[in-house]
């Protein structure tokens, strides 16, 4: 009898366990109560007013890191590459726009499709030369890391090559602004988030509904089965490598905009995509689009605190925070499309 009793004792979670797992169950719901009640703190301390205001500012930022995000991560869950040189299409699209807007002086809404347009044929350049052969000769995880590195300090040095190391500008204007509902909004600023909103929107839209958006979470999923179901998976690849690289060029030319064109761009702004890759839910493509969005926002909003040459820093750590509550991410779960 007393041998039954200490075996269900030993065998019956402590409290220490139970709130453990409670607190894994409903991690996510968790981290979103602990977000809105700082978020009520800060619109305490700091008001109404100046937290919306950085909040606008934040969407600019957000819809730039989410552009990118996206494209990395489609291409994580349907190829398990992990490509270092997603920076650098972005500063490749910067690049290409201001070639069109500031070398042959046409408008930038001429220069943004034709940006996206190169981007996206690089990547396709590369899965050609590049990824596909590697594949087919059975190249690991490491390989495909180092080759990638290697590849964005390549583009790098190609775009050194041509146009130099010297900061450049888009011909944009930076000083206009507009004021809605009592927010002081850059006119450029006002741009990227229009611009942003739709083509995430479209980007969600597609991926959930549309006939490729099906084929790539099927891929993602299992490649072998998708191909005994009939579907024509390098085809699909190399659409796959064509959003990325055309999103990856809209998001370049959108973060040139609003501060210079240099060839280091793309690599300021990749440890940001990660991020976005990571809270998301590795391979979630929805889970970076939200996550960037949102890691921008949380960026922006630090500004209110502390001084402006912190706010990466503060982005990274609330990553650290939110991966220690979920470590597959807050927003999506992982290997996932």
């Amino acid at each position: 009898m007393e041998g039954s009793e200490a075996a269900a004792g030993l065998s019956r979670p402590s409290t220490g366990e139970r709130i453990n797992e409670f607190a894994r169950a409903h991690a996510r719901s968790l981290s979103l109560g602990a977000l809105l009640l700082v978020t009520i703190a800060i619109v305490l301390l700091k008001g109404t007013h100046d937290v919306a205001q950085s909040v606008v500012d934040g969407l600019s930022l957000g819809s730039i890191y989410a552009l990118g995000a996206v494209g990395l991560t489609l291409v994580y869950g349907i190829l398990k590459l992990v490509n270092f040189a997603q920076g650098d299409f972005l500063t490749f699209g910067a690049y290409m726009a201001f070639l069109v807007n500031v070398t042959w002086n046409l408008p930038l809404v001429i220069g943004i499709p034709f940006a996206m347009f190169m981007t996206a044929l690089l990547a396709l350049f590369f899965e050609v030369i590049m990824w596909r052969p590697m594949r087919r000769r059975g190249a690991g995880l490491l390989q495909l890391l180092l080759m990638s590195i290697g590849l964005a300090f390549f583009i790098r040095s190609v775009i050194q090559f041509f146009w130099g190391t010297q900061i450049r500008k888009l011909d944009v204007d930076n000083l206009s602004s507009v004021t809605f509902l009592g927010l002081r909004v850059g006119q450029t600023e006002l741009i990227i988030i229009i611009i942003g909103v739709v083509v995430l929107s479209a980007v969600g839209l597609g991926l959930r509904y549309s006939l490729l958006g099906k084929r790539m979470r099927a891929i993602s999923d299992d490649i072998d089965l998708a191909e005994t179901a009939g579907i024509d998976t390098q085809r699909v690849i190399y659409l796959t490598w064509i959003f990325a690289g055309a999103l990856a060029g809209l998001a370049g030319v959108l973060y040139g905009a609003t501060t210079n064109v240099k060839p280091e761009l793309g690599f300021e702004v990749l440890l940001p995509l990660f991020a976005a890759v990571v809270l998301g839910g590795i391979g979630d493509a929805f889970g970076a689009l939200i996550a960037g969005l949102f890691l921008g926002i949380v960026i922006q909003s630090s500004t209110l605190f502390l001084p402006d040459e912190w706010k990466t820093t503060i982005g990274f750590l609330f990553l650290i925070l939110a991966l220690v509550v979920r470590p597959s991410g807050i927003f999506g779960k992982a290997k996932a499309v």
